[in-house]
């Protein structure tokens, strides 16, 4: 099950930096003018996890695998992209594609790079980004309602449920609001998501800051902050001095330097896959210790069928451990033997953390 999170924003604002640093990889090449990326970049990152660490010790686990998020870099947008500007409806298409929504905004000074609208302002630039969103969307479902309101015509089952949802969406858009604001019922909303709208995605705001203003953030990003939005704070610039350093322990000693923590990225990833509405589940042993990623609401069956389609097709039960009551029997054997170790059905919604081992049956 792959989920994807495209990274956009305006040409030089630190998207491919990012992208690099992210994937440590030079894969997207990072220069001072705009779209340099001219093919999206696709990268794939482990979710960062200590809950697997403490599995993986307590179990023995020769091998970790952790859950992974793919990342996509995406040409820098500009003002007038829907029409076509720049490099416009090419990379507005790759939008449609993803998941979520990665939007880097420079919140930093450098007279040596160059911004496209001439200064810094993150708040004009964010508006500029989802004004270009908003008006692709629009110009979609003009072109699409015609050919739907013909089905509506002969009753077709499916266009009078779309069709009510686009024209709420088209009111929306022309208010200068994105479709994420359609209210419909619950068993609704799926179908809204096949519309394909690209301002119907969850959306993070990384600020990417000047190395100096990577602990506690500036002028600019508090303006960011003020709208309200999911945010991270990146310093593009540190993490790509940090994805060149080889150990753990230079990383470590570079970061604490500057007064951090952990890197940025890390919280760009688990934000992410929070923004996708994602938990971990995961399935230990000697062999390896291994996370995985299903949407919140899933049933064990679901669950089963990530690792393999045969376990969700011959699904028994699921013996489950919660993650606290492992560490705290300090590992299987001790979880069972406390009365702790569950037999869960099909119905069972997988909650964060468990610890699975799969019964199935083909």
């Amino acid at each position: 099950m792959g989920f994807k999170c495209g990274i956009v924003g305006l040409p030089n604002v630190g998207k491919s930096t990012l992208f690099n640093a992210l994937t440590a990889t030079a894969a997207a090449e990072a220069a001072n003018y705009p779209f340099c990326t001219i093919e999206p970049n696709i990268g794939r990152v482990g979710v960062p996890d200590p809950r697997l660490q403490e599995l993986a010790r307590l179990a023995g686990s020769a091998k970790i695998i952790p859950t992974q998020l793919e990342f996509v870099d995406i040409a820098g947008l500009v003002r007038g992209a829907s029409r076509g500007e720049g490099l416009g409806n090419q990379f507005l298409g790759h939008i449609r594609e993803v998941d979520a929504i990665v939007h880097v905004v420079r919140c930093f000074e450098n007279s040596d790079i160059t911004h496209v609208e001439g200064e810094i302002d993150p708040l004009r630039d964010i508006e500029v980004i989802e004004t270009e969103l908003m008006l692709a969307d629009l110009e979609s479902l003009e072109k699409r309602l015609p050919a739907l309101e013909k089905k509506l015509r002969i009753k077709d089952p499916q266009a009078l449920i779309q069709f009510p949802l686009m024209e709420r969406a088209l009111e929306l858009l022309k208010a200068g609001k994105p479709a994420s604001l359609v209210q419909c019922a619950p068993e609704d909303r799926e179908e809204l998501q096949r519309l394909q709208l690209i301002t119907t995605k969850p959306i993070l705001y990384v600020c990417n800051v000047a190395e100096e203003d990577a602990a506690t953030g500036n002028h600019f990003t508090e303006k960011v902050k003020e709208k309200g939005v999911r945010t991270a704070l990146v310093s593009a610039a540190i993490e790509a001095e940090v994805s060149s350093l080889e150990s753990e322990e230079e990383k470590t000693e570079f970061l604490q330097s500057l007064g951090l923590h952990e890197t940025g990225l890390a919280r760009v990833i688990r934000e992410g896959y929070a923004l996708l509405n994602l938990l971990t589940f995961f399935t230990i042993g000697p062999k390896e210790a291994r996370a995985w990623t299903v949407e919140k609401g899933s049933k064990a069956p679901q669950a089963a069928g990530v690792i393999h389609s045969d376990f969700e097709r011959g699904f028994i039960c699921a013996e489950t451990i919660s993650y606290a009551d492992y560490v705290a029997c300090q590992g299987e054997q001790g979880a069972k033997a406390a009365g702790k170790l569950r037999l869960e059905g099909r119905d069972y919604l997988v909650q964060d953390g468990d610890v699975f081992h799969f019964r199935f049956n083909v």
